[in-house]
């Protein structure tokens, strides 16, 4: 009988296509000295354990090699073009045949074979499950200082405070997953901030996240690591205050507007006397200044988080909203012609004033008083009015 080979190819392509259960991806980017020892690890690991699962690489654009060694110990290879940590496992994720994919860095600093915690929890039905590495153990070495007991923690309480996870070691490269769930997550962070992204959109979407003990070792690599230190600090940072406009903008502005509201309305009549100290009108200009700047950040956490919610950043606020539609442009509009009235007002009763004195120099600092509290309120309705028609603006782009 003729074998029509042809045949036979397409045939296995599919079989090595087919679902797993498991997909233990590895992103890699010139790792030769260390991918042979975790690829050989992760293969050992599916062997001893029966489980039905694949090896995958989702390589970064190596020029040492890395992508033969891991196609000759069984992995399977994923080019990625895109350079980036968050690109290369966005890639592997979109890749991967298994339904739970467990991830870790191709270093040689985490024990693939050892991954039994994570499968055991995936199957129990939990949707993300991260590796702690303050639980499991730092070996000497593997972690410099500034990571351990700084960097690392700091980022991790604020994700805590920020999103309110359960999360206790953000950054962890180990973890797993149930891949349809990330799928859903939208994850688009191409760089080392994708580990903090997965985490916050999981929180926020109620994933069901739970966390296991998990080692980390010195890894094996004789060059430096990808890593940098207070760059991709800042970059993790950064994504934490991004994706939490209230943070960013919400309460520091309204601290800052209520504050200064408060100043002036203490320094309006006159000077105050504070703790043995005097304020007065030059305290009151930047009491308004903070009313301002204040005012505006409130504005800006508002288009921050109707902006982000129609891209898929941030989750619907329905509570903003509502509060939106019942104010309503038209609304806004007459609250800032009223703002603009009473400082026009209040600047009138300041000309007022200096005609009394025959346009001359003013004595004392009531006609300044007036003058600080008019431009006050012009600035804040100028403000209120150019952000309702933005925020109608926003609002018509989400329509369409």
């Amino acid at each position: 009988m003729r074998v029509d080979r042809v045949a036979v190819r397409e045939r296995g392509a599919a079989a090595s296509l087919a679902p797993v259960e498991l997909t233990i991806l590895m992103p890699c980017l010139d790792e030769a000295e260390t991918l042979g020892a975790c690829v050989r690890k992760a293969m050992d690991y599916l062997a001893r354990s029966g489980i039905e699962g694949e090896v995958l690489v989702a390589d970064n654009g190596s020029t040492d090699g890395s992508q033969a060694i891991a196609e000759r110990l069984g992995a399977r290879v994923v080019p990625v073009a895109e350079r980036g940590y968050g690109a290369a496992l966005i890639a592997g994720i979109d890749a991967a045949r298994g339904r739970f994919v467990i991830m870790g860095d191709s270093d040689d600093s985490y024990d693939f074979a050892a991954l039994d915690p994570f499968v055991a929890k995936l199957r129990e039905g939990w949707q993300l499950v991260m590796g702690n590495r303050f639980r499991g153990g730092i070996r000497p070495g593997a972690m410099p200082p500034l990571h351990r007991y700084l960097g690392n923690p700091v980022l991790s309480t604020v994700g805590r405070v920020f999103f309110g996870s359960p999360v206790g070691d953000f950054h962890c490269g180990l973890r797993g997953f149930d891949r349809a769930a990330v799928l859903g997550l939208d994850l688009r962070a191409p760089g080392m901030e994708f580990a903090s992204e997965m985490v916050v959109k999981a929180t926020v979407q109620g994933l069901r996240i739970a966390e296991v003990p998990t080692t980390l070792s010195k890894d094996g690599r004789s060059r430096p690591p990808h890593l940098r230190s207070w760059r991709d600090g800042w970059r993790h940072l950064r994504f934490l205050l991004v994706f939490c406009p209230r943070w960013l903008f919400l309460y520091p502005g309204a601290l800052l507007f209520l504050a200064g509201l408060a100043a002036m309305a203490l320094l309006l009549p006159g000077p105050a006397r504070v703790a043995g100290v005097t304020f007065d009108v030059h305290t009151l200009l930047y009491a308004a200044g903070a009313v301002v700047m204040g005012f505006q950040a409130v504005q800006f956490w508002t288009f921050a988080r109707l902006h982000g919610a129609q891209q898929g950043v941030v989750p619907a606020s329905p509570a903003l909203e509502l509060v939106l539609a019942r104010f309503g442009l038209e609304r806004a509009l007459l609250a800032a012609g009223a703002l603009v009235l009473l400082g026009l007002g209040l600047g009138a009763g300041t000309v007022a004033i200096w005609g009394a004195e025959r346009f001359g120099p003013l004595p004392g600092t009531g006609a300044m008083r007036l003058a600080i509290a008019s431009v006050t309120a012009m600035l804040l309705g100028l403000q209120l009015a150019f952000g309702a028609f933005f925020v109608a603006v926003l609002g018509m782009m989400r329509s369409r």
